[in-house]
């Protein structure tokens, strides 16, 4: 039989830093994150003092002291949903539910841009999709295909161009470089 556990006392101001500095030494954040997360432990344990701490001072503190780098943590997150084959749409829109600030996800966006051909046919790569099916896709078939493509945020153009590829197809058409 187990022993019901003690209530946990409430915050101390030194208890959110250690938290703080706790959550970015085993997570890649961001300062929205982290903020969100002290105040969901302050929430959660309650505060020993009269007002709580503003942890978005924290986090930024702990941006200043470069343990928290938000437009790191944006590349590294765009550069992983890339190669898993999502779109620059789905990509913005995971950047911005993590607090990326616009100015980041502005200068991360032509690495994304110039990436979308290759995540798209990562995609169609994974979900056997146009070129990488093993029969011709049927127009229902293709509906389907195609909507995932745009569910996981790729352009219209792009993945109708997908799409409509013949099994065994070449790709490399599409990830050449445009000539004029």
């Amino acid at each position: 039989m187990s022993r019901p556990q003690r209530p946990r006392p409430p915050l101390q101001p030194s208890d959110v830093e250690r938290l703080a500095l706790r959550y970015v030494e085993r997570f890649a954040t961001t300062r929205t994150r982290l903020s969100d997360y002290l105040k969901r432990k302050i929430r959660e344990r309650g505060w020993a003092g009269d007002d709580p701490p503003d942890t978005e001072a924290l986090a930024g503190r702990m941006a200043e002291l470069g343990y928290v780098d938000d437009r790191a943590f944006a590349e590294a997150r765009a550069g992983a949903m890339g190669r898993r084959g999502l779109g620059a749409r789905r990509i913005g829109q995971a950047l911005r539910h993590a607090g990326i600030e616009s100015e980041d996800a502005e200068a991360i966006a032509p690495a994304i841009e110039a990436d979308a051909e290759a995540s798209a046919v990562a995609f169609a790569r994974r979900r056997r999709i146009g070129p990488f099916s093993h029969e011709i896709a049927d127009r229902p078939l293709r509906e389907k295909q195609l909507a995932a493509m745009l569910r996981a945020g790729h352009a219209l153009d792009l993945a109708r161009k997908i799409v409509r590829m013949a099994p065994g197809e070449s790709v490399e058409a599409l990830l050449a470089p445009d000539r004029d």
